[in-house]
């Protein structure tokens, strides 16, 4: 009854910037906290920006400073700007959030995105 949904993704040059986008949607009593991580290749799933309910960020050491995560309460959905990509930014990213469903209002369930690709040329 939860579906969270990835856009944004596509191919870009080191150096570039892009806009990733998250749309929660569904039998929703209450979203916590949310967040974007990534896999690439060969490598285990890393987070790579988070915020809370409250709206206090988080960042990967990787992309702290060129990086921003946003979210809209009204509208339930999660932004993420990178800019300065790099090759390293290669990876597959992932919508997550912590949500109270309305029809099971005393656990938090653990959702996820379908992925969207990022892939930076060198």
């Amino acid at each position: 009854q939860v579906q969270l949904v990835e856009s944004g993704g596509g191919l870009v040059q080191a150096g570039e910037s892009l806009r990733l986008s998250c749309a929660a949607s569904g039998s929703i009593s209450r979203v916590n906290d949310m967040g974007w991580y990534r896999q690439a290749p060969g490598k285990q799933r890393e987070l790579v920006a988070g915020i809370t309910s409250g709206g206090i960020t988080n960042y990967a050491d990787s992309v702290k400073g060129r990086s921003t995560i946003s979210r809209d309460y009204v509208k339930n959905t999660l932004n993420l700007e990178m800019n300065s990509l790099n090759p390293e930014d290669t990876a597959v990213y992932y919508c997550n959030a912590k949500i109270v469903t309305t029809y099971n209002p005393r656990r938090v369930g653990d959702y996820w995105g379908q992925g969207t690709q990022v892939t930076v040329s060198s």
